[in-house]
């Protein structure tokens, strides 16, 4: 009987450890983690976000699949969520200006999209001469608000992100789902690149909160 009861007592205590542990490991993670990789994690989380939710759009309207507007709605507001981000530093206008631009860049994105589906190639034109100026007004915005942010440095980075999206949907327009999945590769490369250099220029701007 004593056997059984130490049993059950080494079991239950094997249990508490194994159900709490992995909640202690993480509270102890987060805390031995640098403010400045945390906010690395965050701008990677976001941006990781907007690709991904990107790709989501892409497959709908290119395969013609259901769900568009939900996809749409859910990448409008991983804007508000980057726009949110930058705000304790930028503050509160410079974060919902951000989020404005980064909606036109998205809903025009939509409309290129949607005109190279229909095979429109004026309209598809038109949209990509938009979304470029735009890439050029998110640019100087961000180059603006902090001066390790060089305007050419950033205009690059916006080119290159536009090109290789439209890389993915063309890819995926054309049924040509090997070069689909490299493309997006390309694209997820690049923007965890372009996630890194915003932080080191926020870590940069604002070493006394890191």
């Amino acid at each position: 009987m004593k056997r059984l009861i130490k049993i059950f007592i080494a079991t239950t205590s094997l249990l508490m450890i194994l159900s709490v542990s992995p909640l202690q490991a993480q509270m102890e993670m987060t805390s031995k983690i640098s403010k400045s990789e945390q906010l690395r994690m965050a701008m990677h989380k976001l941006w990781e976000d907007h690709i991904v939710w990107t790709r989501n759009v892409i497959l709908n309207i290119m395969d013609d699949l259901p769900g568009t507007d939900n996809a749409v709605n859910r990448l409008l507001s991983n804007q508000d969520d980057i726009g949110n981000a930058v705000k304790p530093f930028y503050g509160d206008a410079g974060g919902k200006e951000l989020t404005r631009l980064l909606k036109e860049h998205i809903t025009t994105a939509a409309d290129l999209l949607k005109a190279a589906k229909a095979g429109n190639n004026s309209a598809f034109d038109a949209a990509n001469k938009k979304w470029f100026a735009n890439a050029d007004e998110i640019s100087g915005f961000l180059s603006k608000a902090n001066p390790n942010w060089k305007l050419d440095d950033m205009k690059k980075m916006m080119n290159e992100h536009l090109t290789l999206t439209t890389n993915e949907a063309v890819a995926r327009l054309k049924k040509d789902y090997a070069a689909d999945v490299k493309a997006y590769d390309k694209v997820h490369d690049e923007i965890l690149m372009m996630a890194d250099m915003l932080t080191d220029g926020i870590i940069k701007q604002f070493p006394g909160k890191f």
